[in-house]
């Protein structure tokens, strides 16, 4: 008696050799500049902790931990897009729509030019993200254990 075929598995993962569309592209390049500029937060309150140049020590080293989690998990989210994966859009624009808010609160004290770079950043990265082509490209399900 003939075995039957198994079943092939069906793919969850666009093939890796479509091109990321263009607004897509420009999304993830702006939060890979976001992650960096958190990075860059996080060294320097490392490097103040270790000058002495706060009297604190636990809350900046405290905010340093964090920055440099929020960045591994945006730029993750990021790269989940950049390959496909659909569950990257939630961290990015939740990430988006609380910095500009944030930028929002603290107008009064902030440079013009630093809350309308930060809301328009915010607000390309929101429709790069959410444009039809994107959300096209970045439909694949599946764990986010895909970041790594």
């Amino acid at each position: 008696m003939p075995v039957p075929p198994a079943e092939e598995p069906v793919p969850t993962a666009k093939p890796t050799s479509r091109r990321v569309p263009p607004p897509l592209l420009v999304a993830c390049l702006l939060v890979a500049l976001e992650s960096a500029a958190l990075v860059g937060m996080a060294v320097t309150f490392v490097v103040d902790v270790v000058r002495g140049a706060t009297a604190d020590t636990l809350s900046p080293l405290a905010l340093a931990v964090f920055f440099v989690g929020f960045a591994l998990l945006i730029g993750g989210a990021a790269r989940a897009l950049w390959r496909g994966r659909r569950w990257g859009r939630g961290p990015v624009v939740t990430w988006q729509v609380l910095q500009a808010a944030s930028v929002l609160t603290l107008a009064g004290s902030l440079s013009a030019v630093v809350v309308v770079l930060v809301v328009a950043v915010s607000l390309a990265v929101v429709v790069g993200v959410l444009w039809p082509s994107s959300r096209e490209h970045a439909s694949a399900v599946g764990a986010p254990t895909t970041v790594v």
